[in-house]
């Protein structure tokens, strides 16, 4: 069970219990049936704007309650508690608004950020293509002026939201002879000519989470859809991906803390031998030693939710929270299959679902190679 810690306070701890009751009755009876649709409707996506669980960090100007990123973070943490990844809130809230909230214009922060506070707009980002992975210097989608408009062309693969998406942040060169330099972010509107969405990937976990590939064929949008300056992509993307390597490692926090409450549980009913599970010696250690993980990584992703609010965290901590979250959560979720036996091998276990959901944390948002790389760089 998830518990009150010290990094948050009272109107916290409020938002986090408003938030498991909307689960409670929106959430949970639907996950076996978005699971096989391979997608949320939208008409959850609008049940939770009116909620309050959309881009809570968004200012009142713009729509939004204007909380800090701990309300952000409680969301992720009760998304990844509830034991699905099929809402795509983190990519919409923690990813794609800010980009336009900190370096949209005011036009831009005006039309789409209160769609997305209601859910009435859904938000992607497009970095990932069929050819590059994390090397976003090496997009190959390009955007080119033409008057006043840019024209995209290229494609993208991985990409979460993808089917749901009304607006999408494509990583795109403005000047392909420029490198880094050359990169901008460029805003699609889903209706926009020339824009179409490929199929609906089939993925061995996050069954419910629609990742798409996107396809832009000569797709005209005009100028005043970048966002911020052109040709400053890369580095707008270099600041924003602290908080997204975070957002992963709280959720991979929390996904762990569920896999072992269920599994201990599970050891406790369960007998052989004549006895429970968990009175056998190796089971009692097994749970010690990832009680002990879990906590240090609780400990770790407080520091820098702590870190992150005051403008603190910078990209090796983004980095070392991803990294080692990640990898303690799928040490942890397998241990936990490993105690549930045969069981724990059956779809009708949710540790079977948790076991295959938690392999793809150690690749997006930058695998735990590219991390540890990041991290040496600054030794």
């Amino acid at each position: 069970m998830l518990k009150s810690r010290a990094i948050y306070e009272s109107e916290h701890e409020m938002f986090r219990d408003s938030i498991r009751k909307f689960f409670e009755r929106e959430l949970h009876p639907n996950k076996e049936s978005w699971d096989e649709a391979g997608v949320v409707p939208k008409e959850f996506w609008r049940k939770a704007g009116d909620a309050g669980l959309l881009c809570p960090n968004v200012p009142e100007d713009y729509g939004g309650p204007g909380g800090d990123y701990r309300y952000l973070a409680v969301i992720d943490e009760e998304l990844a508690y509830a034991g699905t990844s099929g809402p795509g809130f983190p990519v919409h809230s923690d990813i794609v608004a800010p980009y336009i909230l900190k370096y949209g214009s005011e036009e831009q922060k005006r039309t789409w950020l209160p769609k997305m506070v209601s859910g009435e707009a859904i938000g992607a980002i497009a970095m990932t293509e069929p050819g590059t992975g994390s090397d976003l210097q090496g997009v190959k989608t390009t955007a080119v002026r033409d008057g006043n408009h840019y024209v995209v062309n290229g494609s993208k693969t991985f990409i979460t939201n993808g089917q749901n998406a009304d607006i999408v942040i494509v990583v795109a060169k403005t000047d392909s002879s420029a490198g880094a330099k050359g990169v901008s972010l460029i805003l699609v509107e889903a209706d926009r000519e020339g824009f179409s969405r490929g199929r609906n990937l089939d993925k061995i976990g996050q069954k419910a989470a629609d990742t798409s590939e996107l396809f832009f064929e000569d797709v005209r949008v005009p100028i005043t859809n970048c966002i911020g300056e052109e040709g400053q992509g890369f580095v707008y993307l270099m600041q924003e991906l602290p908080q997204e390597r975070l957002t992963i490692a709280v959720g991979a926090a929390a996904a762990a803390q569920l896999a072992f409450d269920i599994t201990v549980d599970y050891v406790k009913e369960r007998h052989a031998f004549g006895k429970p599970i968990a009175a056998f010696q190796n089971t009692r250690f097994k749970l010690a030693e990832m009680k002990t993980e879990i906590a240090v990584g609780w400990a770790y992703v407080d520091e820098c939710i702590g870190k992150h609010i005051r403008g603190e965290l910078d990209a090796t901590e983004g980095a070392m929270a991803k990294l080692w979250l990640t990898e303690m959560q799928c040490r942890v979720v397998d241990q936990c299959l490993q105690l549930h036996g045969g069981y724990g091998y059956m779809t009708e276990y949710p540790i079977s679902n948790l076991y295959v959901d938690a392999r793809v944390q150690r690749i997006y948002g930058g695998t735990s190679e590219i991390m540890k790389e990041l991290i040496s760089r600054s030794i």
